[in-house]
Protein backbone atom coordinates (compact mmCIF):
# COMPACT_ATOMS: atom_id res chain seq x y z
CA UNK A 1 0.00 0.00 0.00
CA UNK A 2 1.35 3.25 -1.41
CA UNK A 3 2.15 6.18 1.85
CA UNK A 4 -0.04 8.55 2.05
CA UNK A 5 0.34 12.38 3.87
CA UNK A 6 -2.77 11.26 5.85
CA UNK A 7 -4.38 7.71 5.86
CA UNK A 8 -7.62 6.69 4.88
CA UNK A 9 -8.60 5.67 8.08
CA UNK A 10 -7.27 9.10 9.72
CA UNK A 11 -9.33 11.28 7.32
CA UNK A 12 -12.34 8.88 7.84
CA UNK A 13 -11.97 9.45 11.91
CA UNK A 14 -11.94 13.36 11.29
CA UNK A 15 -14.67 13.23 8.89
CA UNK A 16 -17.06 11.27 11.40
CA UNK A 17 -15.65 12.92 14.63
CA UNK A 18 -13.84 16.59 13.56
CA UNK A 19 -13.53 17.53 17.02
CA UNK A 20 -10.87 14.70 17.50
CA UNK A 21 -8.66 16.08 15.90
CA UNK A 22 -6.07 18.41 17.03
CA UNK A 23 -7.33 22.13 15.81
CA UNK A 24 -4.21 22.35 14.04
CA UNK A 25 -5.05 19.88 11.94
CA UNK A 26 -8.75 20.58 11.63
CA UNK A 27 -7.70 24.46 10.72
CA UNK A 28 -5.57 22.97 7.95
CA UNK A 29 -6.18 25.21 4.73
CA UNK A 30 -8.03 23.21 2.25
CA UNK A 31 -7.37 25.25 -0.78
CA UNK A 32 -4.54 27.72 -1.67
CA UNK A 33 -6.28 30.62 -0.88
CA UNK A 34 -6.97 29.61 2.25
CA UNK A 35 -3.21 28.92 3.06
CA UNK A 36 -2.15 32.08 5.72
CA UNK A 37 1.18 33.96 4.83
CA UNK A 38 3.90 32.63 1.59
CA UNK A 39 1.61 35.05 -1.11
CA UNK A 40 5.18 35.58 -2.53
CA UNK A 41 4.62 32.03 -3.73
CA UNK A 42 0.84 31.72 -4.19
CA UNK A 43 -0.04 34.53 -7.17
CA UNK A 44 -1.37 33.39 -10.81
CA UNK A 45 0.91 30.83 -12.41
CA UNK A 46 2.90 30.34 -9.60
CA UNK A 47 4.74 26.51 -9.21
CA UNK A 48 2.64 26.05 -6.78
CA UNK A 49 -0.72 26.52 -8.97
CA UNK A 50 0.48 25.01 -11.58
CA UNK A 51 1.29 21.74 -9.24
CA UNK A 52 -2.46 21.56 -8.57
CA UNK A 53 -3.88 21.99 -12.14
CA UNK A 54 -3.83 26.25 -12.04
CA UNK A 55 -3.14 27.32 -15.54
CA UNK A 56 -1.57 23.84 -16.41
CA UNK A 57 -1.63 23.91 -20.45
CA UNK A 58 1.32 23.82 -22.91
CA UNK A 59 3.75 22.28 -23.52
CA UNK A 60 6.10 23.75 -19.83
CA UNK A 61 4.77 21.22 -17.44
CA UNK A 62 5.00 21.75 -13.65
CA UNK A 63 8.34 22.06 -12.06
CA UNK A 64 10.00 20.35 -8.99
CA UNK A 65 10.01 22.11 -5.99
CA UNK A 66 11.79 22.11 -2.81
CA UNK A 67 10.28 24.24 0.22
CA UNK A 68 12.69 25.63 2.87
CA UNK A 69 11.93 27.49 5.98
CA UNK A 70 11.56 27.32 9.58
CA UNK A 71 9.46 24.58 11.00
CA UNK A 72 5.91 25.73 11.32
CA UNK A 73 5.15 28.03 8.78
CA UNK A 74 3.63 25.95 6.36
CA UNK A 75 5.67 23.48 4.50
CA UNK A 76 3.93 20.38 4.98
CA UNK A 77 0.45 22.56 4.54
CA UNK A 78 1.15 23.88 1.51
CA UNK A 79 1.87 19.09 0.76
CA UNK A 80 -1.23 18.61 2.04
CA UNK A 81 -3.38 21.36 -0.06
CA UNK A 82 -1.27 20.39 -3.08
CA UNK A 83 -2.58 16.53 -2.45
CA UNK A 84 -6.08 17.53 -1.67
CA UNK A 85 -6.75 19.56 -4.99
CA UNK A 86 -4.45 18.14 -7.44
CA UNK A 87 -5.86 15.59 -9.65
CA UNK A 88 -2.43 13.62 -9.82
CA UNK A 89 -1.82 10.21 -8.11
CA UNK A 90 -0.16 11.81 -4.93
CA UNK A 91 2.67 10.19 -2.50
CA UNK A 92 4.14 11.19 1.05
CA UNK A 93 7.40 10.19 2.28
CA UNK A 94 9.45 11.09 5.24
CA UNK A 95 13.27 11.24 4.89
CA UNK A 96 13.69 10.19 8.69
CA UNK A 97 11.64 6.72 8.28
CA UNK A 98 11.82 6.28 4.09
CA UNK A 99 15.07 4.90 2.20
CA UNK A 100 16.54 4.26 -1.09
CA UNK A 101 13.99 1.16 -1.48
CA UNK A 102 11.34 3.22 -0.54
CA UNK A 103 11.69 5.76 -3.05
CA UNK A 104 12.11 3.51 -5.38
CA UNK A 105 9.26 1.93 -5.18
CA UNK A 106 7.52 4.94 -5.49
CA UNK A 107 9.16 5.88 -8.67
CA UNK A 108 8.11 2.28 -10.20
CA UNK A 109 4.86 2.92 -9.22
CA UNK A 110 4.76 6.72 -10.70
CA UNK A 111 6.36 4.73 -14.31
CA UNK A 112 3.29 2.56 -14.03
CA UNK A 113 0.59 5.20 -13.32
CA UNK A 114 2.03 7.10 -16.15
CA UNK A 115 2.40 4.23 -18.75
CA UNK A 116 -0.71 2.43 -17.94
CA UNK A 117 -3.20 5.14 -16.83
CA UNK A 118 -1.73 8.43 -17.81
CA UNK A 119 -1.65 9.55 -14.51
CA UNK A 120 0.66 12.07 -13.68
CA UNK A 121 2.79 11.42 -9.39
CA UNK A 122 3.75 14.08 -7.36
CA UNK A 123 5.71 12.84 -4.91
CA UNK A 124 5.92 14.79 -1.39
CA UNK A 125 9.48 14.14 0.52
CA UNK A 126 9.30 16.04 3.78
CA UNK A 127 13.16 16.27 5.90
CA UNK A 128 14.61 15.87 2.79
CA UNK A 129 18.06 17.19 4.28
CA UNK A 130 18.29 13.68 6.55
CA UNK A 131 19.11 11.97 2.97
CA UNK A 132 22.59 10.65 2.56
CA UNK A 133 23.72 12.03 -0.73
CA UNK A 134 23.41 8.27 -2.22
CA UNK A 135 19.68 8.36 -1.13
CA UNK A 136 19.30 11.95 -3.18
CA UNK A 137 20.84 10.62 -6.11
CA UNK A 138 18.03 8.00 -6.67
CA UNK A 139 15.66 10.63 -6.87
CA UNK A 140 17.68 11.97 -10.03
CA UNK A 141 16.55 9.87 -12.78
CA UNK A 142 12.69 10.82 -11.63
CA UNK A 143 12.66 13.93 -11.19
CA UNK A 144 15.15 14.70 -14.87
CA UNK A 145 12.74 12.70 -16.87
CA UNK A 146 9.39 13.98 -15.06
CA UNK A 147 8.54 10.47 -14.28
CA UNK A 148 7.60 12.38 -10.63
CA UNK A 149 6.81 15.88 -9.71
CA UNK A 150 9.01 16.31 -6.54
CA UNK A 151 7.60 18.76 -3.61
CA UNK A 152 10.47 18.27 -0.98
CA UNK A 153 10.37 19.82 2.39
CA UNK A 154 13.74 21.14 4.36
CA UNK A 155 14.18 23.39 7.33
CA UNK A 156 18.27 23.55 6.59
CA UNK A 157 19.60 25.29 3.70
CA UNK A 158 19.53 23.37 -0.01
CA UNK A 159 22.56 24.49 -1.04
CA UNK A 160 24.48 23.21 2.16
CA UNK A 161 21.86 19.71 2.35
CA UNK A 162 21.08 18.75 -1.16
CA UNK A 163 22.89 17.69 -4.36
CA UNK A 164 23.48 20.13 -6.66
CA UNK A 165 22.42 18.44 -9.81
CA UNK A 166 18.79 17.53 -7.47
CA UNK A 167 18.94 21.11 -7.12
CA UNK A 168 19.67 22.71 -10.47
CA UNK A 169 16.69 20.38 -11.90
CA UNK A 170 14.03 22.06 -9.07
CA UNK A 171 12.78 25.54 -8.42
CA UNK A 172 13.70 26.70 -4.86
CA UNK A 173 10.88 28.08 -2.89
CA UNK A 174 11.87 29.94 0.58
CA UNK A 175 9.27 30.92 2.75
CA UNK A 176 8.73 33.49 4.72
CA UNK A 177 8.66 33.59 8.58
CA UNK A 178 4.89 34.32 9.70
CA UNK A 179 4.17 37.68 10.81
CA UNK A 180 1.90 38.40 13.51
CA UNK A 181 -0.60 39.69 11.48
CA UNK A 182 -0.75 36.37 9.59
CA UNK A 183 -0.94 34.67 13.03
CA UNK A 184 -3.65 36.85 13.78
CA UNK A 185 -5.83 36.46 11.88
CA UNK A 186 -5.51 32.53 11.85
CA UNK A 187 -6.35 32.65 15.54
CA UNK A 188 -9.13 34.86 14.85
CA UNK A 189 -10.36 31.99 11.72
CA UNK A 190 -10.11 29.17 14.71
CA UNK A 191 -11.74 31.28 17.24
CA UNK A 192 -15.12 31.64 14.94
CA UNK A 193 -14.54 28.56 12.42
CA UNK A 194 -16.97 25.90 12.57
CA UNK A 195 -13.85 23.14 12.20
CA UNK A 196 -12.10 25.27 15.19
CA UNK A 197 -13.77 26.79 18.53
CA UNK A 198 -17.20 27.61 16.62
CA UNK A 199 -17.57 30.77 18.71
CA UNK A 200 -17.23 28.83 22.28
CA UNK A 201 -14.70 31.73 23.84
CA UNK A 202 -12.99 34.73 23.03
CA UNK A 203 -9.74 35.71 23.11
CA UNK A 204 -8.99 39.32 24.90
CA UNK A 205 -6.23 41.63 23.42
CA UNK A 206 -3.83 40.76 26.20
CA UNK A 207 -4.14 37.00 25.49
CA UNK A 208 -3.90 37.60 22.17
CA UNK A 209 -0.38 39.64 22.48
CA UNK A 210 0.67 36.69 24.51
CA UNK A 211 -0.56 34.13 22.14
CA UNK A 212 1.43 35.80 19.74
CA UNK A 213 4.76 35.83 21.51
CA UNK A 214 5.17 32.51 22.55
CA UNK A 215 4.28 30.88 19.14
CA UNK A 216 7.57 32.87 17.80
CA UNK A 217 5.81 32.64 14.14
CA UNK A 218 4.81 29.26 14.10
CA UNK A 219 1.45 28.72 13.16
CA UNK A 220 0.83 25.03 14.69
CA UNK A 221 2.47 26.15 18.08
CA UNK A 222 -0.16 29.10 17.95
CA UNK A 223 -2.91 26.77 17.39
CA UNK A 224 -1.99 24.15 20.01
CA UNK A 225 -1.66 27.08 22.82
CA UNK A 226 -4.90 28.07 21.65
CA UNK A 227 -6.42 24.86 21.86
CA UNK A 228 -5.09 24.37 25.46
CA UNK A 229 -5.98 27.49 26.82
CA UNK A 230 -9.73 26.83 25.39
CA UNK A 231 -9.70 23.69 26.74
CA UNK A 232 -8.64 25.34 29.99
CA UNK A 233 -11.40 27.78 29.86
CA UNK A 234 -14.43 25.50 28.72
CA UNK A 235 -13.29 22.99 31.90
CA UNK A 236 -13.50 26.25 34.64
CA UNK A 237 -17.09 27.44 32.91
CA UNK A 238 -15.18 30.41 31.08
CA UNK A 239 -16.47 32.25 27.36
CA UNK A 240 -13.05 33.87 27.50
CA UNK A 241 -9.61 32.60 27.24
CA UNK A 242 -7.66 35.15 30.07
CA UNK A 243 -4.35 35.84 30.52
CA UNK A 244 -3.79 33.89 33.76
CA UNK A 245 -5.76 30.93 32.35
CA UNK A 246 -3.56 30.80 29.23
CA UNK A 247 -0.57 30.72 31.32
CA UNK A 248 -1.44 28.08 33.67
CA UNK A 249 -2.39 25.69 30.30
CA UNK A 250 0.84 26.15 28.24
CA UNK A 251 3.26 26.68 31.60
CA UNK A 252 4.79 29.98 30.97
CA UNK A 253 4.35 33.03 32.12
CA UNK A 254 3.39 36.24 30.24
CA UNK A 255 6.65 38.31 30.31
CA UNK A 256 6.09 42.56 30.54
CA UNK A 257 7.78 43.39 27.44
CA UNK A 258 5.62 44.79 24.05
CA UNK A 259 7.95 44.19 20.76
CA UNK A 260 6.04 47.00 19.46
CA UNK A 261 6.51 49.37 22.15
CA UNK A 262 9.08 50.94 24.95
CA UNK A 263 9.75 47.83 26.50
CA UNK A 264 10.87 46.25 23.50
CA UNK A 265 13.79 49.35 23.23
CA UNK A 266 14.38 49.34 26.79
CA UNK A 267 15.23 45.87 27.20
CA UNK A 268 17.05 45.56 23.64
CA UNK A 269 19.22 48.78 24.98
CA UNK A 270 19.50 47.43 28.45
CA UNK A 271 21.35 43.62 27.04
CA UNK A 272 23.79 46.44 25.23
CA UNK A 273 24.69 48.49 28.26
CA UNK A 274 24.81 45.41 30.10
CA UNK A 275 27.50 43.81 27.74
CA UNK A 276 29.37 47.24 27.49
CA UNK A 277 29.38 47.36 31.01
CA UNK A 278 31.10 43.78 31.25
CA UNK A 279 28.59 42.61 33.23
CA UNK A 280 27.72 39.27 32.22
CA UNK A 281 24.57 38.03 34.17
CA UNK A 282 22.73 41.18 33.62
CA UNK A 283 23.35 40.58 29.81
CA UNK A 284 21.90 37.08 30.31
CA UNK A 285 19.19 38.28 32.34
CA UNK A 286 17.75 40.94 29.45
CA UNK A 287 18.93 37.74 27.17
CA UNK A 288 16.57 35.86 28.81
CA UNK A 289 13.81 38.23 28.78
CA UNK A 290 13.39 38.83 24.92
CA UNK A 291 14.06 35.22 24.24
CA UNK A 292 10.87 34.23 26.75
CA UNK A 293 9.15 37.82 25.36
CA UNK A 294 9.26 36.29 21.85
CA UNK A 295 11.63 38.50 20.24
CA UNK A 296 13.02 37.47 16.89
CA UNK A 297 16.27 36.09 17.25
CA UNK A 298 17.82 37.35 14.33
CA UNK A 299 16.97 41.40 15.99
CA UNK A 300 19.18 39.80 19.23
CA UNK A 301 21.94 39.10 16.61
CA UNK A 302 22.46 41.77 14.78
CA UNK A 303 22.54 43.85 18.27
CA UNK A 304 25.36 41.56 19.03
CA UNK A 305 27.24 42.25 15.72
CA UNK A 306 26.70 45.89 16.75
CA UNK A 307 28.05 45.75 20.05
CA UNK A 308 30.95 43.70 19.01
CA UNK A 309 32.03 46.83 17.03
CA UNK A 310 31.00 49.83 18.75
CA UNK A 311 31.79 48.88 22.29
CA UNK A 312 34.91 45.87 21.45
CA UNK A 313 36.50 46.78 18.30
CA UNK A 314 40.46 45.90 18.08
CA UNK A 315 40.42 45.41 21.80
CA UNK A 316 39.31 41.86 21.40
CA UNK A 317 39.13 41.30 16.75
CA UNK A 318 37.54 38.16 17.58
CA UNK A 319 34.19 39.65 18.86
CA UNK A 320 32.75 40.29 15.59
CA UNK A 321 33.91 36.68 13.91
CA UNK A 322 31.88 35.60 17.01
CA UNK A 323 28.46 37.42 16.48
CA UNK A 324 28.45 37.11 12.73
CA UNK A 325 29.08 33.40 13.53
CA UNK A 326 26.48 33.40 16.26
CA UNK A 327 24.18 35.40 13.61
CA UNK A 328 24.40 32.96 10.57
CA UNK A 329 23.90 29.85 13.01
CA UNK A 330 20.71 31.46 14.62
CA UNK A 331 19.07 32.35 10.58
CA UNK A 332 19.92 28.38 10.05
CA UNK A 333 18.85 26.97 13.38
CA UNK A 334 16.14 29.23 14.99
CA UNK A 335 14.12 28.64 18.07
CA UNK A 336 15.11 26.60 20.83
CA UNK A 337 18.51 26.41 20.02
CA UNK A 338 19.17 29.33 19.00
CA UNK A 339 19.33 30.21 22.62
CA UNK A 340 22.53 28.42 22.89
CA UNK A 341 24.14 30.75 20.19
CA UNK A 342 22.99 33.77 21.43
CA UNK A 343 24.18 32.85 24.99
CA UNK A 344 27.39 32.20 23.90
CA UNK A 345 28.17 35.13 21.97
CA UNK A 346 26.70 37.71 24.63
CA UNK A 347 28.76 35.79 27.18
CA UNK A 348 31.94 36.12 24.80
CA UNK A 349 30.92 39.57 24.32
CA UNK A 350 30.52 40.92 27.74
CA UNK A 351 33.61 39.26 28.75
CA UNK A 352 35.83 40.74 26.28
CA UNK A 353 37.76 43.83 26.65
CA UNK A 354 35.82 47.12 25.32
CA UNK A 355 37.12 49.84 23.02
CA UNK A 356 34.92 52.34 21.58
CA UNK A 357 37.69 53.15 19.45
CA UNK A 358 36.19 52.05 16.01
CA UNK A 359 32.89 53.56 16.95
CA UNK A 360 34.63 56.94 17.46
CA UNK A 361 37.25 56.78 14.42
CA UNK A 362 34.39 56.79 11.92
CA UNK A 363 32.38 59.38 13.76
CA UNK A 364 35.04 61.47 13.82
CA UNK A 365 36.03 61.11 10.09
CA UNK A 366 32.27 61.56 9.16
CA UNK A 367 32.20 64.64 10.78
CA UNK A 368 35.00 66.23 9.20
CA UNK A 369 34.05 65.27 5.74
CA UNK A 370 29.95 66.68 6.85
CA UNK A 371 31.92 69.71 7.49
CA UNK A 372 33.48 69.87 4.12
CA UNK A 373 36.94 68.87 4.94
CA UNK A 374 37.12 66.62 1.65
CA UNK A 375 39.40 68.52 -0.90
CA UNK A 376 40.87 66.93 -4.05
CA UNK A 377 42.42 63.89 -3.74
CA UNK A 378 46.48 64.42 -4.09
CA UNK A 379 47.47 63.91 -7.48
CA UNK A 380 49.82 60.81 -7.29
CA UNK A 381 46.99 58.93 -5.73
CA UNK A 382 44.65 59.50 -8.41
CA UNK A 383 43.75 56.60 -11.04
CA UNK A 384 46.08 56.56 -13.99
CA UNK A 385 44.51 53.16 -16.04
CA UNK A 386 42.85 55.36 -18.87
CA UNK A 387 44.30 57.22 -21.64
CA UNK A 388 45.41 60.97 -20.84
CA UNK A 389 45.38 60.52 -16.98
CA UNK A 390 49.60 60.53 -17.41
CA UNK A 391 49.60 64.04 -18.70
CA UNK A 392 47.13 65.00 -16.09
CA UNK A 393 49.82 64.38 -13.59
CA UNK A 394 47.95 61.28 -12.36
CA UNK A 395 49.98 58.59 -10.29
CA UNK A 396 53.19 60.56 -10.92
CA UNK A 397 55.67 60.61 -7.64
CA UNK A 398 53.66 57.74 -6.50
CA UNK A 399 55.99 55.50 -4.01
CA UNK A 400 54.80 51.77 -4.18
CA UNK A 401 55.18 50.74 -0.49
CA UNK A 402 55.65 47.09 -1.13
CA UNK A 403 59.12 48.44 -3.03
CA UNK A 404 60.15 49.54 0.39
CA UNK A 405 61.59 47.81 3.29
CA UNK A 406 58.93 48.06 5.90
CA UNK A 407 55.96 48.45 3.58
CA UNK A 408 55.76 51.84 4.51
CA UNK A 409 56.20 54.98 1.96
CA UNK A 410 56.81 58.51 4.13
CA UNK A 411 54.01 60.25 1.61
CA UNK A 412 50.85 62.10 2.15
CA UNK A 413 47.82 60.26 1.69
CA UNK A 414 44.97 62.69 2.51
CA UNK A 415 43.57 65.50 1.24
CA UNK A 416 45.23 68.79 2.12
CA UNK A 417 42.15 69.71 4.24
CA UNK A 418 42.67 66.90 7.06
CA UNK A 419 46.58 65.75 6.37
CA UNK A 420 47.54 64.95 9.59
CA UNK A 421 44.52 64.37 11.45
CA UNK A 422 44.10 61.60 13.78
CA UNK A 423 40.89 59.86 13.74
CA UNK A 424 41.44 56.38 15.33
CA UNK A 425 42.68 56.53 18.91
CA UNK A 426 43.24 53.04 20.17
CA UNK A 427 43.03 52.25 23.70
CA UNK A 428 45.67 49.85 25.46
CA UNK A 429 42.81 47.87 26.46
CA UNK A 430 43.09 43.79 25.25
CA UNK A 431 44.72 43.04 21.91
CA UNK A 432 44.30 46.99 21.05
CA UNK A 433 47.31 47.89 22.53
CA UNK A 434 49.34 45.97 19.74
CA UNK A 435 47.42 48.39 17.19
CA UNK A 436 48.04 51.41 19.45
CA UNK A 437 52.10 50.38 19.27
CA UNK A 438 51.42 49.67 15.24
CA UNK A 439 49.53 53.00 14.42
CA UNK A 440 52.45 55.09 16.62
CA UNK A 441 55.37 53.69 14.61
CA UNK A 442 53.23 53.70 10.98
CA UNK A 443 52.26 57.47 11.97
CA UNK A 444 55.85 58.42 12.46
CA UNK A 445 56.87 56.57 9.18
CA UNK A 446 54.53 58.13 7.42
CA UNK A 447 55.56 61.74 8.19
CA UNK A 448 59.04 60.61 7.69
CA UNK A 449 60.01 60.88 11.32
CA UNK A 450 61.98 57.99 11.82
CA UNK A 451 64.68 56.04 9.73
CA UNK A 452 63.74 52.83 7.86
CA UNK A 453 62.97 49.86 9.63
CA UNK A 454 60.39 47.45 10.09
CA UNK A 455 56.39 47.50 11.41
CA UNK A 456 54.05 44.70 12.61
Amino acid sequence: MEPDLFTAAAEDRQEKDPAGSPLAVRMRPRTLDEVVGQQHLLKPGSPLRRLVGEGNGGPAGPSSVFLWGPPGIGKTTLAYVVSQATNKRFVELSAITAGVKEVRAVIDGARRASGGFGKETVLFLDEIHRFSKAQQDSLLPAVENRWVTLIAATTENPYFSVISPLLSRSLLLTLEPLTDDDLRGLLRRALTDARGLAGAVTLPEDTEGHLLRIAGGDARRALTALEAGAGSALAKGEKEITLRTLEESVDRAAVKYDRDGDQHYDVASALIKSIRGSDVDAALHYLARMIEAGEDPRFIARRLMISASEDIGLADPTALQTAVAAAQAVAMIGFPEARITLSQATIALALAPKSNAAYTAIDAALADVRAGKAGPVPLHLRDSHYKGAQKLGHNQGYQYPHDLPGGIAAQQYAPDEVHGARYYEPTRHGAEARYADVAERVRARLRGATGEGTTE
